[in-house]
């Protein structure tokens, strides 16, 4: 670390130095006298010098409040550290993520495959009641704009994370933590089967006997359209507890109010009548049941707040008997991916092309502003 040399003058009569603060004695002492010296001062004394043409001595003495000689002292103050950490890319952790996010998405789709044949049948087992469902007529259309709202929030988020100067850092967060609510999404769907919410929406046929490899083409068919049924992909039932849509459009609008300013607050609101409405329709079309929107609204946040909490505090990255957060069964990785950033993601911007121009990151004054 550099350091800065300065050069004190200080009047004779040094009594002693205390933890690197000077203190003086001097029966004859009238005036402290201390003043910067340029380095290329020369020390010794001489009243002709320019120097102490321009600084004459307080008391009109020639350079002595105490009778003597003034004493040189050299001392070197360290420059103040950097105000702003450092916030390494590390972009194979960011690929590691994504890897994680592929496999539980795949997952996902596996446990609905194997699901799908375990519904009740339709014809038997009506829908559970429900408070808001029993109280709606379905809406078939309203489950396409409930998508193309997922569609739109989806992608200002990829918008926003690509300008993001640490968009690496980022994109391995939201990469871990949809990774986990596919992880839990697929356990919760596989141990309990509700019956089928919507008497209108249709579902494939049931296979009598359901092999690896029925469940591998469901599993592809399903990713080919990216889990919407929107596409026409997605006819398969039983993926109630807990509902995607309402993951998705919960974490979207997460993403904006955290990685954006607040003085942004127009487009917060407007992500945030988008992900209402959304989920709104998901109701009104009967594509989940009430309970399905409230779990998964409960676990997206709590998992989002959670994380960024103890992201944003690096002395929760110990785990004692203090840290009680730390029990969570996830924090083995969290520790592993947030280890080396230290507080929260400063909201900085450039371009991600090599664009001279661009070079330069837009500094924002702080997350409140």
């Amino acid at each position: 670390m550099m350091s800065a040399n300065y050069v004190f003058k200080v009047k004779k009569g040094i009594h002693k130095v205390i933890y690197d603060k000077l203190y003086f004695n001097c029966s004859t002492f009238r005036k402290m006298h201390y003043e910067e010296v340029p380095d290329a001062y020369d020390y010794g004394y001489s009243g002709n010098h320019s120097y102490h043409q321009q600084h004459p001595p307080p008391d009109g003495s020639n350079g002595s409040s105490c009778g003597g000689d003034a004493v040189m002292i050299k001392i070197d103050v360290p420059s103040p550290a950097p105000s702003e950490p450092r916030f390494p890319k590390e972009i194979w952790k960011t690929f590691i993520a994504l890897l994680m996010l592929g496999f539980n998405f795949v997952l996902a789709t596996v446990s609905l495959a194997m699901v799908h044949d375990r519904v009740p049948n339709r014809e038997t087992y009506g829908p559970l009641p429900d408070v808001v469902l029993d109280n709606i007529r379905p809406l078939e259309w309203a489950l396409d704009v409930s998508e193309v709202l997922i569609m739109v929030v989806v992608n200002s988020c990829v918008l926003l994370i690509t300008f993001h100067k640490h968009r690496f850092i980022v994109m391995r967060r939201i990469f871990l933590l949809m990774s986990l609510l596919y992880f839990m999404r697929s356990i919760t769907m596989y141990v309990t089967v509700l019956p089928i919410s919507s008497t209108s929406y249709y579902c494939s046929p049931k296979s009598n006997a359901t092999t690896p490899l029925e469940i591998m083409k469901r599993a592809f068919h399903l990713i080919s359209g990216f889990g919407l049924s929107i596409n026409g992909k997605h006819t398969y039932c039983g993926d109630y507890i807990y509902s995607g849509h309402t993951v998705t459009l919960v974490m979207g609008y997460l993403i904006i109010a955290e990685y954006s300013p607040k003085k942004f607050w127009i487009i917060h609101w407007l992500a945030w009548c988008a992900s209402l409405t959304g989920v709104s329709m998901v109701l009104l079309a009967h594509g989940h049941y009430t309970v399905d929107v409230l779990i998964a609204y409960y676990v997206t946040t709590r998992l989002f707040w959670t994380y960024h909490t103890l992201a944003n505090n690096s002395l929760l990255l110990k785990q004692n008997g203090h840290n009680y957060i730390g029990r969570e069964w996830w924090f083995f990785i969290f520790r592993y991916f947030e280890k080396n950033v230290r507080g929260p993601v400063p909201l900085q911007y450039d371009c991600p092309l090599p664009i001279p121009w661009t070079k330069r990151a837009l500094k924002l004054p702080n997350r409140d502003s």
